[in-house]
């Protein structure tokens, strides 16, 4: 009778868990089938008006005429992107609140020695946006004009050319430093606080050169206020025809791309990331949206989380090399 007792008293238990849990599971059932059901805040590491933030804004726009659900974008500048990619990690994973990722999370796992998140373990990728390829550009009036007398002025005047950066630990700077180790030249890094004045300085011939994105410097480059040497890309742009890759001027294996996507904080149901992954596919193959993305230097990419993941993965071995070799290293 007593085990009859106990049997009675764990089926009513049991009864009650499951009383407990039902309802959650089916609100969080549902709330994973209404998604979005409210706004969605993408967070971007970068100051409004930059490339990151006119991509973000561009995708944004375009999910909220696709869903009739507002997509803002929030600009959490600082630190890298890094200010932004903690506070979507802390998010609550249930997709409304992303992050536009970018290389910085590739590379930042390397430079900065205490950082508060570890990309591959808190963020969970969706979609990569776009990709666009860094250009070697010099100053119009430095004598070399292609790679090859580049490396050879370089080399006959060790440590007197320079090289402009974003700042320290940035894509431009780590491409910099990789030319260095590929190609045995001895050049100063010129860090700047942003791609703007980098850029200003290199046109003004107070820097030799910089390696610059597409996205930012096409325009220079097609009036010819800058002269690109070579694409760091397995293929030439349509926009610069006659500038040949970093392969077809002599150094293989030798890609640089600012690229970024969307990610999501680790625990967000992959019904939600797989919605957003199709809507954006589907964005980043409109037409017009091509055309904006390649106005800027750009291209559309699209493709699967795990893609993405690998690519994300990929970039941050590549860039660990770097850093670790030429020892580049910020708080």
């Amino acid at each position: 009778m007593k085990s009859l007792h106990k049997q009675g008293a764990g089926a009513v238990a049991l009864l009650a868990v499951m009383c407990c849990t039902a309802p959650a599971a089916y609100a969080q059932t549902e709330a994973i089938e209404n998604y979005p059901s409210r706004p969605i805040s993408i967070i971007v590491g970068y100051p409004p008006g930059g490339a990151t933030d006119v991509v973000a804004r561009l995708v944004a726009s375009k999910l909220t005429q696709a869903w009739g659900r507002a997509v803002v974008v929030e600009n959490k500048a600082g630190a890298g992107s890094n200010i932004a990619t903690e506070q979507v990690v802390r998010a609550k994973p249930d997709g409304y609140t992303l992050l536009v990722e970018t290389i910085a999370n590739a590379t930042n796992m390397s430079v900065y020695k205490n950082l508060n998140y570890d990309t591959d373990r808190d963020l969970v990728p969706i979609i990569q946006f776009m990709s666009s390829p860094s250009v070697l550009v010099t100053n119009a009036a430095l004598p070399a004009k292609d790679l090859t007398s580049l490396i050879a002025l370089a080399k006959a005047e060790p440590g007197k050319l320079t090289f402009a950066s974003s700042g320290v630990g940035g894509s431009p700077h780590l491409a910099g430093e990789m030319f260095k180790l590929r190609t045995g030249v001895s050049m100063l890094h010129v860090p700047y606080k942003g791609a703007t004045p980098a850029m200003t300085d290199v046109l003004a011939g107070n820097v030799s050169m910089g390696f610059m994105t597409s996205l930012g410097a096409l325009g220079h480059m097609q009036s010819g206020q800058l002269r690109p040497i070579a694409v760091a890309y397995a293929k030439r742009l349509p926009e610069l025809p006659n500038v040949p890759t970093m392969a077809e001027a002599g150094l293989k294996d030798f890609e640089v791309n600012s690229w970024n996507g969307l990610a999501a904080p680790k625990g967000t149901p992959q019904p939600i990331v797989d919605k957003l992954n199709k809507q954006i596919n589907e964005i980043l193959a409109m037409p017009d949206v091509k055309q904006q993305l390649q106005g800027l230097g750009a291209q559309a990419v699209g493709g699967t989380p795990k893609q993405f993941a690998d690519y994300v993965q990929a970039e941050t071995r590549k860039w660990r090399d770097v850093v670790q070799t030429a020892g580049i290293s910020l708080d």
